[in-house]
């Protein structure tokens, strides 16, 4: 499977449009066209439908692996090109929002670090593909388990910090004099669906074992001020590491008695070279703090 023919198909399926594939990937229309054909060929299935312009039941599974293989090419590419380069003097790192905290621990080395904030999917793509050295990313998980990451390539990742959770709500909220609540019993409650912001919807479905949590407003940012000025006005709740809960204006901090669930951030990262990356790595992984 020719990898250019496979850019070319989920750019079709992106846009929708075989002209605005064309114009993303700086081809002429002909040629997408002649690429998809060349695809469908060597799979033996009509992969998209073209009034309108969609997949086909062929084209969507063919879509559930596009993406990562691309992804795995890409990785592998920045890999080599890795072992040709000299050692890097400051370092390249995506954080997700919730996982800021963590660079107060050790301080980013170098000579003008860069850091981007992206959400969660967008961070640890940025790491596969090369685009940065390192991501830190949060998540809910069990007490001491991993994050359930994708396994987009060969990565690394190592604990940095794990906390308590909490149901972000307003301060007029039944609940908000609540030490603690089952979250089992909240399944029905209105939720922000926030999946760069807060623990994702479908992530507290598994730990409850409901098929409840579902979203009564969908907030794709990744402030988290912003977020709380959503829940204080009562649009909706969210889990969110405590200690954030408490610096937002207007939102209390109901705890989990059940199921037993922490905020948990990772350093993520494929091959380092030896350099100020793979140090900062070493110790953000290790719970060093600031150099005195």
């Amino acid at each position: 499977m020719d990898p250019h023919l496979l850019r070319t198909f989920v750019a079709v399926v992106d846009e929708a449009s075989f002209s605005a594939a064309a114009g993303s990937l700086g081809y002429t229309q002909s040629a997408v066209s002649q690429h998809i054909a060349a695809l469908e060929a060597d799979l033996g299935a009509p992969l998209l439908t073209r009034r309108p312009v969609a997949p086909t039941a062929a084209g969507a599974r063919l879509m559930e692996h596009a993406r990562p293989l691309l992804l795995r090419l890409d990785a592998a590419r920045a890999d080599l090109a890795r072992l040709n380069e000299a050692p890097a003097q400051g370092i390249s790192l995506a954080c997700t929002p919730l996982a800021r905290p963590a660079l107060l621990s050790v301080p980013l080395p170098g000579r003008a670090p860069r850091l981007r904030v992206l959400g969660r999917k967008e961070a640890l793509r940025a790491v596969t593909a090369g685009d940065v050295d390192l991501a830190l990313v949060d998540g809910a998980a069990a007490p001491s388990d991993p994050l359930a990451l994708a396994d987009l390539g060969p990565l690394t990742t190592r604990r940095v910090t794990e906390g308590p959770l909490a149901v972000a709500l307003p301060l007029g909220h039944p609940l908000a004099r609540r030490r603690s609540v089952r979250l089992a019993d909240l399944a029905e409650a209105h939720w922000i669906d926030a999946p760069d912001t807060g623990v994702e919807l479908s992530r507290l479905r598994v730990a409850a074992g409901s098929d409840g949590f579902r979203a009564r407003m969908t907030y794709e940012g990744t402030d988290v001020l912003t977020l709380g000025a959503l829940i204080a006005a009562g649009h909706g709740l969210a889990l969110l590491p405590e200690a954030l809960v408490a610096r937002l204006d207007g939102v209390a901090a109901t705890g989990i008695s059940a199921p037993r669930i922490v905020h948990r951030v990772e350093v993520v990262h494929g091959r380092l070279p030896a350099g100020a990356a793979a140090e900062w790595a070493e110790r953000v992984g290790s719970g060093e703090g600031p150099a005195t």
